[in-house]
Parts: C-alpha cells; sequence; structure tokens
C-alpha cells in the first residue's frame, strides 16, 4: 500500500488531506467529526482579535453555480471570519490537538496591518499547541474593506512585511495564503519567499458574483434587497488554482517553497493534480461542504490505489512530477502532429462533432445522408473541440501521427516529435531555448 503520510514544512499528519479554513473548522464540534472521518488535519477558521467585531449577516450567505444536472459546481461565500469569542476557539483548538496529536493543527489568523496586532495574537495560538498559522492574504469581502485580507495580499510589500513579522515573533511554521484577485500570482508568492515564509497556500476565493434575482434586481444572496460580492470557490475554480500552483512551482524565485494547494478539489484525481503540479498537500472546503466529512475516504482509498498501478509510495514521489513539464508556448512542439478518430460502433450519430466543427471551427467533419461522420484528414488542425462536445467518453480520440508519415492537411512530412526541437527553425523559441 502507498504511504499516504504527509510532512509539509514538519506539520506531519497521517495523509495529505486538510479541511481548509472556513466554516467546517469553525468548532470542536466539526474539527472532531472531521477527524473521526479520516481527515488529516484541520485549518481552523480564521481567528481575528483587534479591530471592529466580526459580525455575519443572518441570511443567506452563499450564492451557487450548479451543473444541467443540478450538481454543485461553484459557490459564493459572503461570510466572514469566525464571529466566535476569540478565548473560546483557542480553548477548543488546545482541547482538539491534545485530544487529536496525530493530526495537523493550523490556525488562520487576520488582524489589522499592524505590527502590534499580530505580535499579539501570537502567542495566543502558540499556547494552543497548534502545528503551524496560516495568514489569511486571501479574503476578497467584508475584511477586505477592512484593510485586511485580500486587501494586504494584493500588496506584495504588506505581505513581505507581516510575514516577517510573524516569523520573528513565533516559532510555529508560517504558511501564507495567497489571494488569486491579483494579477499574478507569483509576486505575491516572491514577496512571501522574502519575508522568510515557510510555505504557501493558494488559491483563496475569487471575487464574484454568481447570479442576479430578476424580479428584486438585486445581486444573490441578497440580504433585505441588497447583495455584494463575495469569494468564488469549488469546482469551478479548479483550474484557476492548478495554473497558479504550477507558476509559482516553477518560478526560478519562489519554485522551492512548499504549497499547499487549495482550489476546488473534489476527487482523488483532484489531489493528484495539484501535487503533480506542485503542490506539497490539499486543502478541502467545498467538496466537504456538499458532500459531507466522509468524502475523504474515498479520496485516500483512491489517491492510494492510483498511487500502487503507478508505482509510486510516498506522496513526495508525485509532488511536482509533472512541473518539468509544464512551458511557454513558444515552446511546444509545432511539428507534431494528431488527428481526431470517430469510432463509429461508440458514435450515437447527435451531430454535435459536426455542428460544432463547420460552424465554428475548420469543416473538418463530414456528414453523410444517413448521419454517419466521419472526420476529413485535409482540413483537420487536430483542436480537439469535438471530442470536447461529443457526449459519449472515448468516442472521439486524438490520434498522434507517425513519425515519417504526410500530413495532409499541409503535404509535410511529420518530423520526429522530439528531435532537437529546442533549435528547430520552426520553434519560434528555438534561440532562447539554444
Amino acid at each position: 500500500m502507498a504511504d499516504l503520510s504527509s510532512n509539509f514544512v514538519g506539520i506531519k499528519s497521517p495523509n495529505p488531506f486538510w479541511l481548509a479554513s472556513a466554516p467546517p473548522t469553525d468548532k470542536e464540534y466539526n474539527v472532531v467529526r472531521a477527524f473521526k472521518a479520516g481527515w488529516g488535519g484541520v485549518v481552523w477558521k480564521t481567528l481575528g482579535e483587534q479591530g471592529p467585531p466580526v459580525v455575519n449577516v443572518n441570511g443567506p450567505r452563499y450564492g451557487a453555480i450548479w451543473g444541467a444536472d443540478r450538481r454543485l459546481l461553484g459557490l459564493n461565500n459572503i461570510e466572514l471570519i469566525t464571529d466566535r469569542p476569540l478565548e473560546v476557539n483557542l480553548r477548543e483548538i488546545k482541547q482538539v490537538k491534545r485530544d487529536w496529536p496525530d493530526r495537523a493543527m493550523v490556525v488562520s489568523i487576520m488582524v489589522p496591518c499592524e505590527e502590534a496586532a499580530w505580535k499579539a495574537i501570537l502567542p495566543h495560538v502558540e499556547e494552543t499547541g497548534a502545528d503551524g498559522i496560516e495568514l489569511n492574504f486571501g479574503c476578497p469581502h467584508g475584511m477586505s474593506e477592512r484593510g485586511m485580507g485580500s486587501a494586504v495580499g494584493q500588496v506584495p510589500e504588506y505581505v513581505e512585511m507581516v510575514a516577517r513579522w510573524c516569523k520573528q515573533n513565533t516559532r510555529m511554521p508560517v504558511i501564507v495564503k495567497l489571494t488569486p484577485n491579483i494579477t499574478d500570482v507569483r509576486s505575491s508568492a516572491r514577496a512571501a519567499v522574502r519575508g522568510g515564509a515557510d510555505a504557501v497556500s493558494l488559491i483563496n476565493t475569487i471575487n464574484s458574483i454568481t447570479s442576479v434575482d430578476l424580479d428584486t434586481m438585486a445581486p444573490e444572496p441578497s440580504i433585505d434587497g441588497k447583495g455584494t460580492h463575495g469569494g468564488y470557490c469549488g469546482p469551478a475554480v479548479k483550474p484557476i488554482a492548478l495554473h497558479m500552483v504550477a507558476d509559482i512551482a516553477r518560478d526560478p524565485e519562489c519554485n522551492a517553497i512548499p504549497i499547499s494547494g487549495i482550489g476546488g478539489v473534489t476527487t482523488w484525481r483532484d489531489a493528484a493534480e495539484f501535487l503533480a503540479l506542485g503542490a506539497g498537500n490539499v486543502q478541502v472546503c467545498t467538496a466537504a461542504m456538499t458532500y459531507g466529512f466522509k468524502i475523504v475516504e474515498e479520496m485516500k482509498s483512491g489517491l492510494s490505489q492510483w498511487m500502487d498501478e503507478k508505482g509510486y509510495t510516498s506522496v513526495d514521489q508525485v509532488s511536482r512530477r509533472a512541473v518539468p513539464n509544464v512551458t511557454d508556448w513558444q515552446y511546444l512542439n509545432l511539428n507534431a502532429v494528431s488527428k481526431a478518430v470517430i469510432d463509429q460502433d461508440l458514435c450515437i450519430k447527435c451531430g454535435r462533432c459536426f455542428a460544432a466543427c463547420e460552424d465554428t471551427s475548420h469543416q473538418a467533419i463530414a456528414m453523410s445522408p444517413d448521419r454517419t461522420f466521419t472526420v476529413i484528414d485535409e482540413e483537420c488542425v487536430a483542436c480537439n473541440l469535438c471530442v470536447n462536445v461529443c457526449p459519449v467518453e472515448n468516442c472521439i480520440t486524438m490520434e498522434r501521427m507517425d513519425t515519417g508519415a504526410t500530413d495532409p492537411r499541409t503535404g509535410k512530412v511529420v518530423e520526429d516529435e522530439y528531435a532537437n526541437w529546442t533549435t528547430h527553425p520552426n520553434n519560434p523559441g528555438a534561440v532562447a531555448a539554444e
């Protein structure tokens, strides 16, 4: 069996699946249920100490985007950091850590951007026996209007400054949670590195309004006829999160810093993709809120089985495995040629591929009078739109043409896709690569 145990910046847990800082980690009751269900760790819902009191709305806190089958694709939330008393949270954190010493206990913190405020709260958290802290520089609503959350995360100088304050005033590992609401996440990650952070976590939620009630003309969720922007999370944000994780993992200035991957992790496969693109562990929120804490069992068993099949014996062997294969567009091999192939035995003759290609692409699919669909190789540019719109899995596949074959579209001989590509004249980045 693959070993799922995790050692993330010295914080040990039986598996790499942590619950992210969010409503599921706001109190002892929830966290104990999570640990009983098998979660490897939690990031306790963000604590604050100074500034105006935290008062959450007494009304709808979530907006949602669903797929056609009512599957939840994304949540927009307008909930603030914990509104429970600091001393209650600290007492519960201490008790849970005592009762579950083998699980990771990280505490999320957000206070005003003043050194005194950070220095004041750190000893209280440290006294609980927590394994580490996560600096919440990502919350995009409510707290950001108070100069906290993403208002800090969007300014690299602030990220560096606060990270340094915390590193100078605590023994605990410091994880900086980055906001995606920024032009280039690498600037924030580099700032965290300069500030001495032990790790970064990303992504936090994305600024969003999910819908508008066209009767009341108010954004949803609506409170007494008014709405506001919130933080978007769930499966819909996973592609954005993967991109940002990979960007940091391959950046020369911050590629050595450990990464905790967050953003739409719902299955073991999602987790494996985050690990492969640079994460050392993953944090989960929306999936737990949608399906309950026991979903972690499917994540653990699926990841373990896949690792066994691939011959990986530890999570570390998976982490960053795909990073060398992430590159800039200019270095993609323009000599590699593929063509679409339709499996006539699987085809249900719905015509989606034909409509998509004929109307919006390259007119590379022919339709016979009996609705048999075939690919016109001379016109196919291998864009794979047909694969993505086909409702039958594996009915249409992209098949790579063999080296030495003649591309019917261009009349050119297909070259070895890897032969001398870095210096090949067709490569616009050849000179730089050389």
